[in-house]
């Protein structure tokens, strides 16, 4: 089965533009067909209708980038129970163009999971203490 890669970028309000992030997903050769957008606050996932698609569209072994980590989330908890669905019920891969360690298709031993682990909870950490 072919893995697709899709691209997911969240700005918190109508105002604010995503291009910035678009623009990194086109770079990394996203199709701009499997990007999905969210003008919403990323406190509640349940509002965010193009995340919600997504996350029904991604199948095992899938890719889904973000430019950074707190583009999943807002907080501490909602990011690291996000991470762990994504990668361990629907089995996909999650890379952060930012944060270049965040990425499960890298390093599938145990020490490269524990890495990925232990990266993720601190930056999840300080995103969740920036607001």
């Amino acid at each position: 089965m072919k893995r697709r890669i899709y691209g997911y970028a969240r700005v918190s309000s109508k105002e604010q533009s995503e291009e910035r992030q678009t623009k990194a997903f086109e770079e990394f050769g996203i199709n701009n067909r499997d990007i999905f957008v969210d003008k919403q606050s990323g406190k509640d996932f349940g509002n965010r209708e193009q995340y919600q698609i997504l996350k029904r569209m991604l199948r095992e072994n899938d890719l889904l980038v973000i430019k950074s980590i707190d583009r999943l989330g807002r907080n501490y908890n909602m990011i690291i129970e996000e991470w762990k669905y994504i990668t361990n019920n629907i089995k996909a891969d999650i890379k952060v163009i930012d944060m270049p360690m965040l990425d499960t298709t890298n390093h599938k031993d145990l020490l490269g999971t524990f890495i990925s682990d232990l990266i993720l909870q601190i930056l999840s950490y300080v995103a969740d203490l920036s607001f």
